[in-house]
């Protein structure tokens, strides 16, 4: 899940434009139970810092426009996946009806709000072959309350250690068929070893696991996993932030566990960025 490279079984967790073909989608079917593969529903008000990116524009109505998740960090930015800002996937400048869904369950409820996105900052270090630093910040046209923020795990997080249980989000495919859901779902998952993910992704199409911007989560015998959509949504653990959906080799397959943007690199890479005033105050997780 790499925005615009075209790899069989790399999962880029993100939709195709309206009527638009998916060459992005997993091969085959994924070796799961039923997010987010084997997952629950659950009501945004459980994790009002998870977020809808949406674009009618460009994905249609039938979602809202849903194509990515996100998760406010601060009450006027939202940290998303920078592979969800390809301009191939949404345009060079980004679509310019581009919005942040809010306080929102089912997609297609008036419930929440629709904020436009007044800026877009990607990580300029974001590589797209190995999918390292995979992050981007939007900017909101408008603040969202406090409690609808949650905070950033940073370097020595107790939550990074291997065996912490942790939720994903996400209004993404729910069995790796394309099946993507109307409502919010999440699966509880468990962090994995980094020798663990360097096994599973030691170098290839699919990308390679580095533990410095990294981490993997899941369960050894698959099952339960972030899929397509759900790009850029949260992981959390123990009430903090600790990755972004980013990419994987199929949905819930047992050996393949899903990758995720490890949030203390995120948070060492925003505070220099905040420090040279490119992202709103606050975007640093201070």
């Amino acid at each position: 899940m790499r925005g615009r490279i075209v790899r069989a079984l790399a999962r880029p967790l993100v939709m195709a434009a309206a009527g638009a073909a998916i060459p992005l989608m997993n091969a085959a079917p994924a070796t799961a139970d039923g997010v987010v593969v084997g997952g629950f529903p659950v009501d945004v008000s459980q994790s009002p810092w998870t977020v809808a990116l949406a674009s009618r524009d460009l994905f249609g109505g039938n979602r809202a426009g849903q194509f990515c998740g996100g998760v406010a960090i601060a009450p006027a930015a939202v940290l998303t996946a920078a592979h969800c800002l390809a301009g191939d996937l949404v345009g060079a400048p980004p679509a310019r009806d581009l919005k942040v869904i809010t306080g929102r369950t089912d997609l297609l409820s008036s419930q929440g709000k629709e904020i436009p996105v007044r800026a877009v900052w990607v990580n300029p270090h974001y590589d797209t072959v190995t999918n390292s630093g995979d992050f981007a910040v939007l900017t909101l046209a408008e603040s969202l309350p406090r409690n609808a923020v949650i905070p950033m795990a940073g370097a020595g997080d107790p939550a990074y250690t291997p065996g912490t249980s942790a939720t994903v989000y996400g209004w993404g495919d729910v069995d790796g068929t394309a099946a993507y859901s109307r409502s919010l779902r999440a699966a509880r998952v468990h962090v994995l070893p980094d020798a663990q993910c360097e096994r599973a992704y030691p170098g290839s199409d699919d990308g390679t696991y580095a533990a410095g911007t990294m981490l993997c989560a899941g369960e050894t015998l698959g099952g339960k996993d972030a899929c397509q959509g759900d790009s850029g949504g949260p992981l959390v653990a123990q009430g903090r932030l600790i990755g972004l959906v980013s990419w994987g080799s199929g949905c819930g397959r047992p050996g393949s566990p899903g990758v995720y943007t490890r949030v203390s690199d995120v948070v060492r890479a925003l505070k220099g960025a905040a420090d040279a005033k490119v992202l709103p105050q606050g975007a640093d997780g201070a």
